[in-house]
Parts: C-alpha cells; structure tokens; sequence
C-alpha cells in the first residue's frame, strides 16, 4: 500500500508520454533528423521544469518521502566525460527509437517489441554496474 502513490505517477508519467506523443519512435525520429520541434518543445518544458523543481528543493529545504534532506553534491566538471557519456545515450536513443521512460510505456502500449531493448537496457545497466570502479569519475 506504501507503493501505490509511486504506481500512480507511474501510470500518469505512462499517459502524459501517450498522450503528448513523447514514446512515438516517429516523433524521436524526427527530433533526430531536425524534422520538427514537438519533441524540443516536450524536452524543454521538462528542463525548465526540472530547474524550477531542483530550486525549490534548494530553497524550501524539502525532504524526501522518508524524511531525510535532499542533498545534491556537487559534480567535478569535464567535458569530454559528458561529451562521450551523451553520445552513447543519444546513440541509442536513436538507434531504440525511445530512452528509458518511453521504453517501459510503449511496452505497457502493447508493443512488446520494445521487450528487446528494455532487456539490452538493462544489461547495460548491468555492464555499467560491473565495471563503474574501474571508470573515471
């Protein structure tokens, strides 16, 4: 019963990426080849809302669920680190046809093909996990 808040976002989170068409592979397609602006339009409204969320964080000194601060530690900056890291994301976001959020809700939409990339997400997530120590961070 704890979970049921978390599940329904989840499924709002699953219909505002229906319904603003953000989980077409059509729609990331043509983001990719600079075809249209819907999708820089969803993107940045997200960003905007994400710095808007991030201070208020900051200056309501909120907390989480569980009542413990949320702290955000400062990150060493380099470029090439985010340069190489956003090039694989975008890579295969481009390839998949949908980063992680829309992966979940097009298989939730009934098309299970998109099983296939959410098992190799995963198992990059596994890869990353085994060898992290070993990056520089």
């Amino acid at each position: 019963m704890k979970n049921l808040p978390f599940l329904l976002l989840g499924i709002m989170f699953g219909i505002v990426m229906v319904k603003s068409e953000a989980m077409s592979w059509y729609r990331i397609q043509e983001m990719f080849r600079f075809h249209s602006f819907h999708m820089y339009g969803i993107i940045g409204t997200a960003v905007t809302l994400g710095v808007l969320g991030v201070y208020l964080i900051k200056r309501l000194q909120l907390r989480d669920y569980r009542g413990n601060p949320i702290v955000f530690y400062p990150k060493e900056r380099s470029f090439y680190r985010y340069l190489i890291g956003g090039s694989l994301f975008g890579l295969g976001w481009a390839l998949s046809g949908a980063c992680p959020g829309p992966i979940v809700v097009n298989i939730g939409y009934g098309y299970y093909s998109f099983l296939i990339v959410f098992v190799f997400a995963l198992l990059g997530t596994l890869a990353y996990g085994l060898i992290k120590d070993h990056l520089p961070h």
